[in-house]
């Protein structure tokens, strides 16, 4: 039996977005996303609260300042402690996985979402993703954006502004775009 896109979705395999399946989850999202962007006047518990309720996984303590965007919510884990500042945009078409007592600053993008660089496979509209991983304690600074595939380790530091292309060792400090390694623990 061949596989839904949504099943190529989550192997990361060549998939259409625009299935009914993931069109319907897509307008799912969006409706809670509403939703999470107009609690800033909730109580803290009761916005965690919403995120427990559409994220993969949330830790004890996690904040997200909204407004914040996601594709699909479910593919996000985010261990305890962390903090995500306003307008945080995660492509999660596969899982975008935050440690624990991270800090991201505002306007940080993370995509898992990639497509095609054959432009007749582009052409197609399929697209396809890669997980991004970030370690536990890590700081990304303001506007930086962490590309499809990338590992951050633990202790990791992105200055403000960097383009992430690559995995970046535990306790590096990297910088600029492409962002490259400026400091090692």
């Amino acid at each position: 039996m061949p596989l839904s896109e949504k099943q190529k979705m989550l192997a990361g395999q060549l998939y259409h977005a625009g299935c009914p399946e993931l069109q319907a989850e897509q307008m799912a999202n969006k409706r809670w996303m509403q939703r999470y962007n107009d609690s800033a006047l909730l109580p803290k518990d009761e916005r965690h609260a919403l995120l427990r309720e559409h994220l993969g996984e949330v830790g004890e303590g996690v904040v997200i300042r909204p407004p914040f965007y996601c594709d699909y919510g479910y593919n996000i884990s985010i261990g305890k402690n962390s903090f995500i500042n306003f307008s945080v945009v995660i492509l999660d078409v596969l899982p975008v996985i935050i440690g624990q007592d991270c800090q991201i600053a505002p306007s940080v993008q993370i995509y898992a979402a990639d497509h095609p660089l054959d432009p007749a496979v582009r052409r197609t509209g399929l697209e396809s993703g890669r997980p991004v991983v970030i370690g536990n304690n890590v700081w990304i600074g303001g506007g930086a954006i962490i590309l499809p595939g990338v590992t951050l380790g633990d202790d990791v530091v992105v200055g403000a502004g960097s383009v992430v292309t690559r995995d970046v060792a535990a306790g590096e400090v990297v910088l600029g775009n492409p962002a490259r390694v400026r400091q090692r623990s």
